[in-house]
């Protein structure tokens, strides 16, 4: 039974563990296909083709009951989802992944808490008590992961020799990831990162408002893909109208990059990240967000022969030590909202009355005095006398 519960309460951590290397597997191999001449444009098309096939059915079968009905306001909305998420956000980070390297993206986008507590502080969704402790947290942990966002995209410095990319610097991998590194395509492609994060966190906000008047998570994302498909489907045909032969892919690594960002990363997550948030919460599943940072970096430099410099390692720590003070932050506020609620209702129940219904009345005395009869008395009612010629 010991182990058994063990074994129970470990499945959180080892589904997000999974999931993390399942999001850096499909950085590795996104890159790889992108750095091999692959259209970032016709990979998102194909990417939320392969999503749709995978969720429509689950959401065809499972929320029959409790879709709710489609509105214009709620279609127009779905629609904005489709275009900060899988057109604006999937485009400008593969454009940004593929003029860094894999490494600096997946450590780059770990500002996405920031960016969002950033959105939801102008929007009014998130509040602030500068003399609360959770509150300086996140006012911190924001400033640490803008200020190593910074340092990457500012400083190089030399690049850093781990055990397991011992070698890599004598290979042709070095020079493509020099040439990718060149100063102009390396902070064109940092700008794509962040603005991706940007759309991302917009993306984030609207869904948190569009489930509230529809709370179907597997149609919302079914809807999602299919428009955002078509939209992207009409961005790739406008950029790749000269060159209609990027459409076309074999049994090669085009291909299992679809189909892998599709299932795992559009997919499964979707719905392992559900199960998760609903067991231990939000906080829970964005703070295992730079284990994928830290297996993208190890896997890019060994598969990809990406080269790691100091700058990027550096500002990788400060965004991390940023992140979780953001998550110890938003965890604390959610504690001292529990126990604010908690504390209401045991105020409440202490101002109730208490009374009794189900024990006998008997009178004693002219008749003036009711009291509750029994083992018990709870309650002494003065009635005053009625005059019989008063009617």
């Amino acid at each position: 039974m010991g182990v058994g519960r063990v074994m129970s309460d470990a499945k959180p951590y080892a589904a997000m563990v999974l999931l993390q290397v399942g999001f850096a597997g499909m950085y590795i191999i996104a890159v790889a296909s992108l750095k091999r001449g692959m259209s970032h444009y016709v990979l998102v098309v194909y990417r939320n083709l392969v999503a749709t096939v995978v969720m429509a059915p689950f959401a065809i079968l499972l929320e029959r009951g409790v879709r709710p009905k489609m509105t214009l306001t709620i279609f127009v909305k779905i629609m904005g989802l489709a275009i900060l998420e899988p057109v604006l956000d999937q485009n400008l980070y593969y454009t940004g992944a593929k003029l860094t390297s894999a490494g600096f993206a997946s450590a780059l986008i770990n500002i996405l808490p920031a960016v969002t507590f950033l959105m939801a502080v102008l929007l009014r969704m998130e509040k602030l008590k500068l003399r609360s402790l959770h509150s300086q947290a996140k006012i911190v942990g924001t400033v640490c992961t803008v200020a190593g966002a910074v340092l990457m995209i500012l400083y190089h410095g030399p690049v850093v020799q781990f055990p397991w990319s011992r070698g890599n610097g004598h290979h042709h991998g070095a020079d493509a990831a020099g040439a990718a590194a060149s100063s102009s395509s390396w902070l064109y492609g940092t700008v794509m990162v962040i603005a991706s994060c940007v759309c991302w966190s917009g993306f984030f906000i609207l869904q948190s408002n569009i489930l509230q008047s529809y709370p179907a998570e597997l149609s919302l994302t079914a809807l999602i893909c299919v428009l955002g498909s078509a939209m992207s489907g009409a961005v790739a045909f406008v950029a790749e109208r000269r060159d209609m032969s990027a459409w076309i892919i074999g049994f090669d690594t085009r291909l299992f990059t679809a189909v892998y960002s599709g299932i795992v990363c559009s997919g499964v997550a979707y719905y392992v990240q559900g199960i998760v948030t609903r067991a231990r919460g939000p906080v829970f599943v964005t703070a295992f967000q730079p284990l994928c940072m830290i297996i993208t970096a190890v896997m890019g430099s060994t598969i990809l022969k990406e080269q790691i410099t100091l700058g990027s390692v550096i500002g990788a720590v400060i965004i991390v030590v940023g992140l979780y003070a953001l998550i110890w932050g938003k965890g604390g506020d959610h504690v001292d909202c529990g126990k604010q609620l908690a504390g209401a209702a045991a105020a409440s129940e202490k101002a109730l009355p208490l009374t009794t219904t189900s024990l006998p009345l008997q009178t004693y005395g002219n008749g003036n005095h009711l009291i509750a009869g029994g083992a018990l008395a709870v309650a002494d009612v003065e009635i005053p006398a009625v005059k019989k010629d008063s009617y």
